[in-house]
């Protein structure tokens, strides 16, 4: 195998993750550790030593409602500043928070407190507590409901007040790093969710070392305290991390609850953030919609220059970066000045306008947006990671990003290639193994590596490119080999494309399934002068399919013949996790897609 590995930048951590609340309460209690805000637009900071009182007023309620070191308790709900209290307020007293995603399906919650002996569960709101409801009487150990939205922060702490805080403090510190923090379920692309047993120290590690390796991309000026926005689902380990090493780090950290443009823009703006962490989706979706209103203002030609010119400057500087390169040229430099005033300056804008970096994972960003988003002034820092690695394993260097790949290992990381293509990590984020699963936990785990079950690449410099998924290879009639993701990313690269399924397996040939974004769709419609249609009317629109067939021939250059896509069929609407089609993190679920358009792909092998 080949490996490569990055040495630690950080002491190991030996307490509980509850201990740095408390320490930084102790040392500057002033400090504005988080913001409130019930609309997202008008924020109110918390300063460490208040969001201290409430944890610890929050841990007594809990030990007064029997809650004990060790018991597990679910927590249901969007991402909002209670579930930060509730997760270390549980850190607090030993306890072990269980984040289940709020969409969750009554037979999902079911399965995660059941395996997880869960005695309590936090619910957001009504519509939960029906769902939990459901499922209570297949739930004998589930001794306590507390729904936020009828004030259960408030009542447990009342509930405390008279429990010694020194009960809470003695629990405390009996968390050593190797306590399980956490029990996170895979989303669950392929087969039934397993539980993740993450420990303190696994966060520590995770957190410390990013912390210290990306200190430059966090803090934008001098003396400025680095802010972010989180909107990430905190039942997804990414979002987790991104709170712990807030917290840990004294980030002013902000939630979010909902992340759709009508939400998500106007709080960018009221907070104005420092840095973002993101996925894909978002960044593709921001971008989508900034050259769609370039286009509705008649701009559309200028911004399409403004993105090449950013591109051209982008890769300039990373080729400078990587010591191969004296870096943009003087006529280089002077366009892109003149569009950063025209242009790039509003692209910040959207995003409130002081975000400089922006920490990007989930899935593969493509590297065309990756070097538009840096020459337009917000570099972003693609990682990647599992939930078993307690987020990022890799990340692109704060010196030296190189765009569409996943960057190297983090400090304190290995990484490896084995023989067939398989990426093995190991690393202070490792997870210690699958609740109530060894069979599963000694397949993953071998000799200190954790085999991720993804593909991919080593470059000379060390960066490592994800190229597919060993269980989502595609092996056609004929014995051609295919990983789609990258295939569907190039389609996808198009405007008018949403989403993208590579189909093929033994079949004689590479088709795919194809779904429009309908704000794009709406716009190219018009832009013909045609009354926009119903979904169904407009995929029978043979100029729409010429488009669509462009975009497919695109992105067939990048591959050989056999393995080029030679039918598709566009879908109405999109897949979604509602349907089951998409995991909450926006993966896509390939055999529940395969088995919900079984007639559609029937139909791409039909003469």
């Amino acid at each position: 195998m080949r490996e490569l590995s990055t040495p630690p930048l950080a002491p190991t951590a030996l307490g509980g993750l509850a201990d740095s609340l408390y320490g930084t309460a102790e040392l500057t209690p002033a400090l504005v550790q988080l913001s409130r805000s019930a609309d997202g637009l008008n924020w109110q900071p918390v300063t460490a030593q208040q969001f201290r009182d409430e944890v610890l007023a929050l841990a007594k309620g809990l030990l007064a409602r029997g809650v004990r070191f060790g018991d597990r308790v679910a927590l249901m709900s969007r991402t909002r500043y209670e579930w930060t209290l509730f997760d270390y307020a549980l850190w607090s007293i030993g306890a072990i928070p269980v984040p289940v995603y709020p969409t969750a399906a009554a037979e999902q919650v079911r399965w995660i407190l059941a395996e997880t002996e869960a005695v309590a569960c936090v619910v957001e709101d009504e519509d939960q507590a029906m769902t939990l409801g459901k499922v209570c009487d297949a739930l004998p150990e589930l001794t306590g409901i507390w729904q936020l939205d009828q004030d259960c922060v408030r009542l447990l702490t009342a509930e405390g007040a008279g429990i010694p805080e020194s009960l809470v403090h003695r629990q405390r510190l009996a968390v050593t790093a190797e306590s399980i923090a956490t029990v996170i379920y895979t989303s669950g692309t392929t087969g039934r969710p397993k539980g993740c047993l993450l420990s303190h120290g696994n966060f520590a590690a995770e957190a410390d070392n990013v912390l210290a390796g990306w200190q430059s991309v966090f803090t934008r000026g001098e003396g400025e305290q680095p802010t972010t926005l989180l909107f990430l689902p905190l039942a997804h380990v990414y979002g987790r991390m991104v709170q712990v090493a807030a917290v840990r780090g004294g980030i002013r950290l902000a939630h979010l609850p909902e992340f759709g443009a009508d939400t998500l823009l106007p709080a960018l703006r009221a907070y104005r953030p420092t840095f973002l962490h993101a996925v894909p989706y978002v960044l593709e979706k921001l971008f989508g919609s900034a050259r769609l209103a370039a286009q509705q203002a008649g701009r559309g030609e200028l911004f399409e220059q403004a993105v090449e010119v950013a591109t051209r400057h982008a890769e300039a500087v990373e080729r400078r970066q990587l010591g191969r390169g004296s870096g943009p040229g003087p006529a280089l430099r002077l366009r892109h000045a003149a569009y950063d005033r025209l242009v790039y300056q509003r692209v910040r804008a959207v995003f409130g306008g002081r975000v400089r970096s922006v920490m990007c994972g989930g899935s593969a960003l493509s590297r065309e947006l990756g070097l538009f988003f840096a020459g337009a002034g917000m570099t972003v820092y693609e990682g990647y990671g599992l939930t078993e690695t307690t987020a990022a394993i890799t990340a692109n260097p704060a010196a030296a990003p190189k765009f569409g790949t996943v960057g190297r290992p983090i400090p304190g990381a290995e990484v490896a290639i084995a023989a067939d293509g398989e990426v093995w990590v190991r690393g202070g984020g490792v997870f210690a193994g699958y609740l109530n699963h060894p069979e599963c936990t000694a397949e993953a785990l071998r000799e200190g590596w954790l085999a991720t079950g993804d593909l991919g690449e080593l470059d000379r410099d060390g960066y490592l490119t994800i190229t597919g998924r060993k269980k989502e290879l595609i092996v056609t009639s004929s014995g051609k080999n295919l990983a789609p993701a990258a295939l569907e990313e190039r389609v996808r690269a198009h405007p008018l494309v949403h989403q993208c399924l590579v189909v093929g397996d033994n079949r004689p040939y590479v088709a795919a399934l194809i779904t429009l974004d309908p704000q794009a769709l709406e716009h190219w419609q018009l832009s013909r002068r045609r009354a926009p249609l119903g979904d169904w009317a407009a995929l029978a629109d043979d100029e729409l399919h010429a488009e669509i067939q462009r975009a497919v021939a695109a992105a067939n250059t990048a591959v050989s013949r056999a393995e080029s896509i030679r039918a598709f069929r566009l879908l109405p609407g999109s897949f979604t996790v509602a349907q089951g089609l998409m995991t909450p993190s926006l993966k896509l679920r390939r055999q529940a897609i395969a088995e919900w358009y079984a007639q559609d792909i029937e139909a791409l092998y039909t003469p």
